[in-house]
């Protein structure tokens, strides 16, 4: 039989009441039994996150990490497998036809008025190229009648934190070292000297753009729109990136973070795409690796965490909870270590050195060593963020990650690619 505090204390938190009103207890001690499953990939997924996040939050929490294009798969096809989801902008689309995620009500982001401009209206600054595709801000906020687009509403389709400009990455004893905006070219990754070294991310979203900025940069296509392809266009792409392949032109398609690391580590592969921790982590084990700032613009993302359309009344209060405990400062500046940016960076200024701030954010040279995430020497003293700063990144975007309207036909030929 039940202890009559326990069973009173279970229908209290069943009607929404804390523990706190009858035992004084902290607040989440009603939720201590809760557990909440993230579903996202290795970029944010990361066991030393989890952790503080129980710790400061009082929740159990479950994280299944994944490739990008498997986890957008499971969460669109049974969205009562998650409670929050964290991914790209460009699964915002999916998602919501799929009716696999739920809006988020404004009023309950504790930090919202915070978040910088980017997502509020596609600039950091006046000049700012917002870039082709899918700007996060068009898909920010959820209309009266079930549609996204940018104009202002009480709901949102997502939680806008952490993102950062994509490019590629080469190992600089391989390939000489260019310089930013002015040498350094998407084109590398089809030129003859790196081929049989070059590895792609195999994420249809991404991957594609990487690929289709190289060919149009390049001169092999030119397209009216990057980032809404027709199915003409990706018939060209797709038959010029096929005979790159059969030159043996391609190392590999990596699937996560991890793998994209190993690649470079191995010497599998010279140059490729790249997500910034894997800079990092290459970096710190004296790999030199150096994060290209291309001159015809980057691959733009943005991270977006979603409320799943299944999750139980039990956890949503936790869902918030975990929302806002991202933008609440620590999160922010573990993740700048990595080389990442969060949406609302003034409360993760506190939490970082003043030379931390400004290598990051301010694209300055460091006098001293940086440390990464794990306590290594990611950036040595007098180094300096390829690509400037947080404002100059973001002031040239040429493509977002995206799903296009020719999404299904794409991943075809996506598909067609790489099992070739």
């Amino acid at each position: 039989m039940d202890n009559p505090k326990r069973s009173t204390l279970k229908k209290l938190a069943a009607i929404g009441l804390t523990a706190g009103a009858i035992t004084h207890a902290p607040y989440v001690f009603a939720r201590k039994k809760v557990t909440l499953r993230v579903l996202g990939t290795h970029v944010t997924l990361q066991e030393a996150i989890r952790k503080q996040a129980m710790s400061d939050l009082g929740i159990n929490i479950e994280f299944t990490p994944a490739g990008s294009a498997a986890v957008l798969q499971k969460a669109s096809m049974d969205p009562s497998s998650f409670d929050l989801y964290e991914q790209w902008s460009d699964s915002i689309n999916v998602l919501w036809d799929a009716g696999s995620i739920q809006p988020i009500e404004k009023k309950r982001l504790t930090y919202f008025n915070e978040i910088n401009p980017l997502t509020k209206t596609g600039k950091l600054t006046e000049t700012a190229s917002i870039g082709a595709g899918d700007a996060p801000y068009k898909l920010l906020n959820v209309q009266p009648d079930g549609t996204l687009s940018a104009q202002e509403s009480d709901h949102l389709s997502f939680l806008p934190y952490v993102h950062n400009v994509d490019s590629f990455g080469y190992n600089t004893d391989f390939i000489k070292p260019g310089i930013a905006y002015e040498t350094e070219s998407w084109s590398w990754l089809l030129n003859d000297e790196n081929r049989g070294k070059v590895a792609i991310v195999n994420a249809p979203t991404i991957g594609l753009f990487d690929l289709a900025l190289a060919a149009q940069s390049k001169g092999l296509i030119k397209f009216n729109d990057i980032g809404a392809m027709t199915r003409s266009e990706l018939d060209r792409l797709f038959s010029i990136l096929l005979d790159f392949k059969r030159q043996g032109h391609f190392s590999g398609y990596w699937n996560s973070v991890p793998e994209s690391i190993e690649f470079m580590k191995s010497k599998r592969a010279h140059i490729e795409s790249m997500f910034s921790p894997a800079v990092s982590a290459l970096n710190s084990q004296n790999i030199n690796v150096r994060f290209a700032a291309p001159k015809e613009g980057y691959r733009g993302w943005h991270g977006v965490m979603c409320l799943s359309s299944q999750i139980q009344s039990s956890a949503k209060d936790a869902a918030y909870d975990y929302m806002n405990w991202w933008l609440s400062g620590w999160p922010g500046a573990f993740i700048a270590r990595q080389g990442y940016y969060i949406s609302n960076p003034q409360r993760s200024k506190l939490l970082l050195s003043p030379p931390e701030w400004d290598y990051w954010y301010g694209g300055k040279a460091t006098n001293i060593d940086l440390l990464n995430t794990n306590g290594d020497v990611a950036v040595k003293a007098g180094g300096q963020r390829n690509g400037g700063s947080y404002h100059k990144r973001f002031s040239n975007v040429a493509v977002w990650n995206t799903v296009m309207p020719t999404y299904d036909y794409s991943l075809q030929k996506w598909y067609e690619l790489i099992s070739r």
